[in-house]
């Protein structure tokens, strides 16, 4: 019984002297100084997640504004995502325009290849685009192949020169653009043969609208990328395009281009009753390209028209009217 006593007595006193052992080195004082350094960590780590949503709203807004305005229409679970391959798309897209020489573009293309490989193991580089597509990748396990292809062929779009044929446009569509939709597929939780046998022909056709509303800008700025084989049969040179001439070859220029477009869209539409509807919301950008392609039509094919310069201030409404119908 004494030994009894005894064991017990020599716990409590442990106990006793462990608590007071604690209380001494964890004082209120110091458990307050390390809440605070808790919550400080905290809301730090939630700023950076704030900024990082912010700039890549502000970036697919100012350089992508019918994206931006689609990526709104989506529910909300994919919407951040969206904005966030979008304004991976913007960095990549702007790389050409912003260098001098391709070598600095290079080095900028290596370092979203370098960036996708780490975002996949979970270490993302400290840059705003990166961490928001970070999070795209962890919530819908997004395909990697996908993000590495629009590097790779935005990389060669470097080169600087025309297309040299209206297949080699399109391939340069299907990888860039259409790889985008089929990545809002994904976001949309969606995989389906139809849909991204619908998502290759859009992004064909926004690849090649593209290239027609950017001809102007371009043009410019005495560069011309429009297919060569198309130039070369209606006899119009690349001189033609950079004087901004409104000559019937021109136009016949643009009307097989836009023609093609059409084409593309036409072929996405012969799937849509085997489409998911929710899939259409990630298809909501062929209201722009009807858009374009029926005011290029009125301006009878002259991309130099004046009214092909400003946007159209309807897309928006027509935009969520889509949305709501859901169809494309």
């Amino acid at each position: 019984m004494a030994a009894g006593i005894s064991v017990k007595h020599g716990l409590l006193h442990n106990k006793t002297s462990l608590y007071r052992a604690l209380h001494r080195q964890i004082s209120p004082s110091s458990v307050c100084l390390q809440r605070a350094a808790g919550v400080q960590r905290v809301r730090a780590a939630s700023s950076a997640t704030t900024d990082s949503q912010t700039y890549c709203m502000e970036l697919v807004r100012s350089r992508d504004y019918d994206g931006y305005v689609s990526s709104l229409l989506l529910p909300e679970e994919a919407r951040r995502s969206s904005l966030a391959l979008r304004a991976f798309n913007v960095e990549l897209a702007q790389v050409k325009d912003s260098v001098s020489q391709k070598t600095i573009g290079l080095m900028r293309m290596q370092f979203w290849k370098a960036a996708i490989e780490e975002i996949y193991r979970d270490e993302p580089p400290n840059q705003p685009v990166s961490a928001e597509l970070w999070r795209a990748v962890r919530k819908h396990y997004l395909t990697k192949r996908w993000l590495l292809r629009i590097i790779t062929e935005r990389e060669t779009g470097l080169d600087d020169r025309a297309y040299r044929n209206l297949q080699e446009l399109e391939t340069y569509s299907e990888n860039t653009q259409s790889s985008l939709i089929y990545l809002l597929l994904e976001c949309l939780g969606l995989k389906n043969v139809h849909a991204d046998h619908a998502a290759s022909h859009i992004g064909k056709a926004q690849g090649i609208v593209t290239c027609l509303r950017a001809t102007p800008y371009h043009s410019s700025r005495r560069k011309v990328y429009l297919p060569m084989d198309v130039c070369m049969l209606h006899g119009a040179s690349q001189e033609d395009f950079i004087r901004g001439s409104r000559e019937q070859n021109v136009r016949d220029v643009v009307y097989d281009i836009a023609s093609q477009a059409h084409v593309h869209l036409q072929h996405a539409r012969s799937f849509s009753n085997n489409v998911p509807k929710a899939a259409n919301l990630a298809f909501l950008q062929t209201v722009v390209l009807e858009d374009y392609l029926q005011r290029v039509r009125r301006a009878d094919f002259d991309i130099f028209h004046p009214s092909l310069k400003n946007r159209n201030p309807l897309v928006p409404f027509q935009l969520y009217l889509r949305s709501w119908k859901k169809s494309y």
